[in-house]
């Protein structure tokens, strides 16, 4: 099911940490940057390194490192969109 949904960079950096599992399909455009891969691994904020939420993310495409780890903290501020792909759904996040 396509569904087209809007949040904050807050909102979806919650939703980023309760509905993304790895085998997902991520697309990150942020800051000039289009970023699609799969989803490799989900790792929690670490209160001692003050690390946010990360996603590992094996890109799709022909680069020289192609797996790469994107710490939501840092960009969630920077996001223009966020497409999430499963097997049941394809949510498109925009935001305001």
């Amino acid at each position: 099911m396509e569904k087209e949904i809007k949040m904050t960079p807050d909102e979806a950096v919650e939703y980023i940490r309760n509905n993304v599992n790895v085998g997902d399909t991520l697309e990150l455009s942020y800051n000039r940057i289009f970023a699609p891969g799969e989803v490799l691994g989900v790792v929690s904020e670490d209160s001692e390194t003050g690390e946010g939420l990360r996603v590992n993310l094996q890109l799709n495409g022909d680069i020289l490192n192609q797996n790469i780890e994107v710490d939501f903290k840092e960009i969630k501020d920077e996001i223009v969109e966020i497409r999430h792909i499963t097997d049941e759904d394809d949510i498109t996040i925009e935001f305001y």
